[in-house]
């Protein structure tokens, strides 16, 4: 029997609750979970491509998941998928508004590897609000992030605001 191997691609910046939700779930579903952790050229990370690399690693340590490992690229998805063997892409939904780009990405990506399959994980009801984007700039006003981070992730986010400087100061 061939192994399945799933891809969850994201950027990770920083790793919250709700990806560690889908990487739980994601690694159920095939015998090999890859997470790969990739630059996105519209976003502004807060954390290089290596500390996201060594965050997520750190989390997934955490988790206990023996079928799943993390790698980095800086690729195109389906090349990438396809170098690792990986027969699914797994993609997590928060809400309609994540539908509609999830949707069009996965019929790109369908034309590039119609071998290789898109699979959405609806997010928790508790975590679909969290998003790494308004995490960083909660802890970049001075909020406080621990409902939506691990104890750990959230020290590195605050160790990493103290660096760059709080903004929004009253």
């Amino acid at each position: 029997m061939t192994e399945r191997v799933g891809l969850y691609p994201g950027t990770f910046d920083p790793i919250t609750l709700g990806h560690s939700d889908i990487i739980r779930r994601g690694a159920k579903l095939v015998d090999r979970l890859i997470i790969g952790v990739t630059t996105n050229p519209s976003k502004d990370p807060m954390f290089t491509p290596e500390e996201r690399i060594e965050m997520v690693r750190a989390e997934v340590g955490r988790m206990g998941i023996a079928n799943v490992e993390v790698q980095g690229f800086n690729a195109l998805l389906m090349k990438f998928a396809r170098a690792r063997g990986a027969s699914v892409v797994i993609r997590g939904l928060r809400a309609v508004a994540d539908f509609e780009y999830e949707y069009q990405m996965a019929g790109m990506n369908q034309k590039i590897d119609a071998e290789i399959e898109t699979v959405f994980l609806m997010a928790d009801v508790s975590l679909q609000p969290i998003a790494s984007k308004l995490v960083k700039e909660i802890a970049l006003f001075g909020g406080d992030i621990s409902a939506f981070v691990s104890a750990e992730v959230r020290d590195e986010v605050v160790a990493r605001v103290e660096t760059i400087g709080r903004r929004g100061e009253l």
